[in-house]
């Protein structure tokens, strides 16, 4: 049913998200365990795809047409965004270097159902600052997910990534945000990384969204390159994402795309 633009989902609905949340964070778990100093992100892109349809889903970001004219569509099963990458990072036969981080994200469509999640890993051994960004990034992620309880607004769900990262002394990317997740890939309501407590819309049991904060060192700022696709922080700093799909449940948020020990 409709509540505003918000679709909310039925039990019954949940439970066809929760298989593709399943396939998804199985085909992450298998990337993320190939992530190594001289994998490609092509190599990385191949582990997802094949596994994805082996298992009756659909990659969704393969073949997504571009917001420009004239930009082809992604051309990726995973975005692939190493280092200053904040998203959208085209897999390529570039190899990953010991000491890089590498954001992975990936979409599964099954049975109709959408899920998204993404993660970032480090490859090797890497510096202090990035092993703190990606801890914090992922506890702002936690902390999202904790404040999507019914009852709460969406300012809850942004002010919990932003009081999380700022403390930290790091950026909210305010030029791209989470969205609600269902038959499509992008649904009502968008979920910005930063905003005002106990503003916003009121999440109501059985809204489903994909929450996820993009993290810089540096400045929050982006530029893109040549392709169209690839966000980078304008700064040349460092960049972190994680991302779950979550569903508002009675009793708290369900998390539809959690990889064991994530």
């Amino acid at each position: 049913m409709n509540a505003g633009n918000v679709v909310v989902k039925t039990p019954e609905q949940i439970e066809g998200m929760r298989a593709s949340g399943r396939l998804l964070a199985r085909a992450l778990a298998l990337v993320e365990e190939a992530v190594a100093p001289g994998v490609t992100t092509s190599e990385l892109n191949t582990v997802a795809e094949e596994f994805i349809r082996d298992n009756a889903g659909t990659p969704s970001f393969l073949g997504v047409p571009a917001g420009s004219p004239g930009i082809a569509p992604f051309p990726g099963s995973i975005c692939a965004s190493t280092n200053d990458v904040i998203v959208h990072g085209i897999p390529s036969g570039n190899a990953l270097q010991e000491g890089d981080i590498i954001g992975i994200d990936c979409g599964v469509i099954l049975d109709g159902w959408h899920s998204d999640s993404a993660v970032t890993v480090a490859v090797g051994e890497v510096d202090d600052e990035a092993e703190r960004l990606i801890a914090v990034t992922r506890n702002a992620l936690d902390a999202a997910v904790a404040a999507a309880q019914p009852g709460n607004r969406l300012g809850d769900v942004g002010a919990a990534v932003q009081r999380l990262v700022e403390s930290a002394g790091f950026s909210v990317v305010r030029r791209f945000v989470g969205h609600g997740i269902g038959e499509e890939m992008h649904e009502p309501p968008q979920v910005p990384n930063f905003g005002v407590a106990g503003t916003g819309a009121v999440l109501e049991v059985g809204t489903a969204l994909a929450i996820e904060p993009m993290v810089n060192v540096g400045s929050p700022d982006v530029r893109f390159d040549a392709d169209g696709w690839t966000a980078r922080s304008a700064d040349g700093s460092l960049s972190a994402h994680f991302e779950h799909t979550v569903v508002v449940g009675a009793s708290g948020p369900i998390v539809l795309t959690r990889r064991a020990g994530a």
